[in-house]
């Protein structure tokens, strides 16, 4: 897989439309889930979009030092009004997000931004624990 730069800053800029949509449906998700069961699960949430703008903020950074200009965009969200659909669209987010960071991690070890592929390698745990916190409900 040959990488450029410039490339590397366009994904980037994808992943960073991705961060934005997720909080967004987040909020919305966490506002529209019904039922009891689905109580704990409602905080968590909105925990899920705040620490997807955090992402959102640490990705623009990274674009703006490797010298691109952070996008505005924001990429799809999905609505539902059935719970367990919500939760599996969050899911879904989850694995595009799991996937789009290993690719980035991958691309910025090619291209020796080490720094990158930290902050990258961070933002990946914390969606790999987001995908366990939406399994461990739609499971149950």
């Amino acid at each position: 897989m040959s990488v450029t730069k410039e490339k590397l800053i366009e994904e980037l800029n994808k992943d960073l439309e991705w961060e934005y949509a997720s909080a967004v449906q987040y909020i919305q998700h966490a506002a529209t889930i019904k039922g009891a069961q689905y109580q704990s699960i409602q905080k968590e949430l909105l925990s899920h979009s705040q620490e997807e703008m955090q992402h959102a903020i640490m990705v623009a950074d990274q674009i703006g030092f490797l010298g691109g200009i952070p996008t505005v965009e924001v990429e799809k969200r999905e609505v539902s009004a059935d719970s367990l659909t919500i939760l599996k669209q969050d899911l879904e987010g989850e694995d595009i997000a799991i996937q789009r960071y290993k690719e980035r991690i991958a691309q910025a070890e090619a291209l020796g931004e080490y720094g990158l592929r930290r902050v990258l390698e961070d933002i990946l745990m914390q969606e790999e624990e987001h995908k366990r916190d939406l399994l461990g409900v739609i499971e149950n």
